[in-house]
């Protein structure tokens, strides 16, 4: 057994096996998980009507942000915002309406902390990295089951290391690295 990456120590820690290796499929244990008001609609759906479940996992682990529609577009989507609103009150998870963007509030109410493993029906999810979590983007009814279970299955993924030699030009930013790196790698 090799030394593990620190999003393979991560998923491991969230796993009963202690040890993970890139390409093995694991049932892991979720921190932090997520939708928004685009998102969410379709996991509340698919939670109520498919899953029929009665409760969340923990209500203090599950957050709906309505960012995206706020104040609401239209008629619809103040009408899925009601339904957000009531799905919050009734399983008791966490609602942020208007109170920012998703990806600055989260973090910033310390929702997501270095170890955590989150997930997030939004593929911005992985931002979350740069706080030392492992953090994925899910589909919506990816987070259905995980809001009913507080697991998910997944991948472990591969990694690669990039090592970056020289000195940085007064103008170069790190948004400036990793889109070369990513225009590099693909």
């Amino acid at each position: 057994m090799g030394g593990m990456t620190i999003a393979e120590k991560i998923i491991a820690k969230h796993t009963e096996k202690g040890y993970v290796k890139p390409g093995e499929f694991v049932l892991a244990d979720v921190d932090f998980a997520f939708g928004e008001d685009i998102t969410f609609p379709v996991a509340m759906k698919v939670f109520l009507d498919e899953i029929k479940a009665s409760r969340v996992f923990d209500p203090n682990k599950v957050g709906i942000v309505i960012d995206h529609y706020y104040p609401a577009k239209d008629v619809a989507s103040a009408l899925n915002n009601k339904k957000m609103r009531e799905f919050a009150e009734k399983f008791g998870v966490l609602l942020f309406e208007g109170v920012g963007i998703e990806h600055v509030i989260i973090p910033e109410l310390g929702l997501v902390t270095p170890g955590d493993l989150v997930v997030g029906a939004d593929s911005h999810t992985t931002t979350y990295g740069a706080l030392n979590a492992f953090a994925t983007g899910i589909g919506s009814t990816d987070l259905a089951a995980v809001m009913a279970l507080g697991k998910i299955w997944l991948r472990v993924p591969e990694t690669i290391k990039v090592n970056l030699i020289g000195k940085k030009g007064k103008w170069i930013t790190g948004k400036d690295v990793i889109l070369y790196i990513i225009g590099q790698i693909g």
